[in-house]
């Protein structure tokens, strides 16, 4: 009688917490996850680069990351204040700000993020017609422009 309990509880516990699970809200989404565009960066060139975006609640994140823009100068750590500027379907744009960057020797791919931003359930955010601006040393100022839509399309965030 005493394992005919046991059972039953254990069944009854694994249900409810099937149940709990089933009926808690998802994490939020944002797609596509990533997108390629192409960069136009001044007089220190362009090219293709990747932004991957996440997204948990209102925050989200875009990190960039490109082969082809390469770094001016050796560059440490967490040195880059950098800004990528969005644009809204609906009208305005959305900032994504920080100082994430790993180290990169001259010449090395650039790669910026994750930069946090704050997103609305339904934002579609694009990348052409915004900017990249990566300020190094508080005083060299690098700003990237996309010089057309990104591919798959723009970051529509739940």
């Amino acid at each position: 009688m005493r394992c005919k309990r046991l059972g039953i509880g254990a069944a009854l516990a694994a249900g409810t917490l099937a149940a709990g699970l089933a009926l808690a809200p998802g994490a939020a989404a944002v797609v596509p996850q990533s997108a390629t565009i192409i960069a136009d960066c001044g007089t220190y060139g362009g090219g293709e680069a990747t932004l991957t975006a996440t997204q948990t609640g209102t925050s989200a994140t875009i990190t960039l990351s490109s082969s082809e823009i390469t770094a001016p100068l050796a560059l440490d750590a967490d040195s880059i204040a950098s800004t990528l500027t969005m644009v809204k379907a609906s009208g305005g744009t959305t900032a994504f700000t920080g100082t994430k960057n790993p180290a990169m020797a001259a010449g090395d791919g650039v790669s910026v993020g994750p930069l946090t931003g704050t997103v609305a359930p339904g934002d579609s955010l694009e990348a052409f017609g915004g900017s990249l601006q990566m300020v190094i040393f508080g005083f060299i100022t690098v700003t990237c422009t996309a010089e057309e839509a990104q591919s798959p399309g723009p970051f529509v965030f739940e």
